[in-house]
């Protein structure tokens, strides 16, 4: 947004240390240059012509300013997945989620061959080269393909195996810092040194697709384990006489959960007490999406080579009928959140933003509305219906 300032007045501006009530916020060159309450006077106006400045004034009217959403686990949308899509189609993934209130993503894999892993790692470093119009693609989550048969999930089991430490080193070697998270089965044989070794590298060691044991998931949380995709999902659940993956996850302080707050995929309940357990600063929502996301229902799907049936808005596979991602948005999560599990716009929010913000290590650029950071600002209506979405500042207009 070079040469503009946005300011924002007579919002609830969350940030970190609490709402701020019937507030401003200002962005200059693509930053938070500040956020204050109107009682308090505006900041001085920026627009200087010797500079060049524009300043463009918004009335919330009595709305939200949130965080932009960071998207840590997400297929696809609008048709395309990031297993093959081009420059073109890494766009348009990028777009219809950026106007649905995600400004960082991360490009997530299903379970796959090493040659089309290794191609999603070299098309998501292409497009990062260059300028992104849309969601910032900020790295790649590996889901699979070292996950549990048994718990499969909407994941091709011909590719299931277990994990190979040749593999990784590679990866690291010839992609360092860009894949932030990789999803495998605890149980698997190796597993234990691979997850060491994700986190000696830098990388979230995930569990998910599992049917580890609560004991297991524990050795696993000593080695490095420090996060588990859609909780509840395709993994060993809860019983008391054996917790499970769902119980260790639940108790395990170390471990960060990821929900998918749909009402499809998890119970208003469940969340609930998956929100209960953890506290608000150890839940993240994620959308899962597919290519589907955003395109009508029909039987022209497929997610990982497997066909896909989606009917009213809900994706199948159609040979087992398991759930196959979701067509969740972001804003969706967040609002599904407020309204339906009763959680408070601030918790929701840390949930949506700077969780995932901090657990990918991408917490000081982005994922909090503080001074300095990166511009990621969502504007929604007392309603919590989304107004505006800005990226660095920049008005997203897709």
């Amino acid at each position: 947004m070079t040469g503009r300032s946005v300011l924002v007045i007579n919002a609830n501006v969350v940030t970190p240390e609490g709402i701020v009530e019937n507030g401003w916020l200002l962005a200059r060159e693509g930053r938070i240059a500040g956020i204050g309450r109107m009682s308090d006077g505006l900041p001085s106006d920026p627009a200087d012509g010797s500079a060049g400045l524009r300043l463009e004034r918004i009335d919330a009217e009595g709305g939200w300013l949130l965080p932009g959403f960071v998207d840590v686990h997400v297929h696809g949308g609008a048709g395309h997945d990031f297993m093959d899509a081009d420059q073109a189609g890494l766009d348009e993934i990028a777009r219809f989620h950026a106007s649905h209130g995600t400004t960082s993503i991360l490009a997530t894999s299903l379970t796959a061959t090493r040659d089309e892993l290794t191609d999603v790692l070299r098309r998501v470093r292409a497009y990062r080269s260059r300028p992104m119009p849309h969601a910032q693609v900020v790295g790649v989550h590996f889901e699979g393909p070292f996950i549990n048969p048994k718990w499969k999930g909407a994941q091709n089991p011909d590719y299931i195996l277990p994990p190979q430490r040749e593999w990784l080193e590679e990866w690291v070697r010839e992609f360092p810092g860009l894949i932030k998270i990789q999803t495998l089965a605890p149980e698997s044989a190796g597993a234990l040194d691979y997850i060491e070794r994700l986190a000696a590298s830098g990388i979230v060691p995930s569990c998910g697709h599992t049917d580890a044991t609560y004991d297991e998931v524990i050795a696993a949380a000593d080695r490095g384990l420090r996060h588990a995709v859609h909780t509840f999902n395709a993994m060993k659940p809860l019983h008391h006489r054996e917790p499970g993956t769902v119980g260790a996850v639940l108790t395990d302080d170390r471990i960060t959960a990821e929900v998918i707050s749909d009402g499809h995929h998890v119970h208003a309940g469940a969340i609930k007490l998956i929100t209960r357990a953890k506290g608000a600063d150890k839940v993240i929502l994620v959308t899962d999406a597919m290519a589907a996301a955003g395109m009508p229902d029909g039987d022209n799907y497929d997610l990982g080579g497997l066909p896909v049936v989606m009917k009213c808005g809900v994706a199948r596979l159609k040979e087992s009928g398991n759930l196959a991602g979701s067509t969740l948005t972001m804003i969706a999560a967040f609002q599904h959140m407020v309204r339906s599990v009763g959680v408070s716009i601030p918790d929701a929010s840390k949930m949506a933003s700077a969780n995932p913000a901090r657990q990918i290590g991408i917490g000081r650029e982005a994922g909090t509305l503080e001074a300095g950071k990166r511009a990621d600002v969502l504007l929604l209506d007392a309603e919590l219906e989304l107004q505006q979405v800005w990226i660095g500042g920049v008005k997203h207009s897709g």
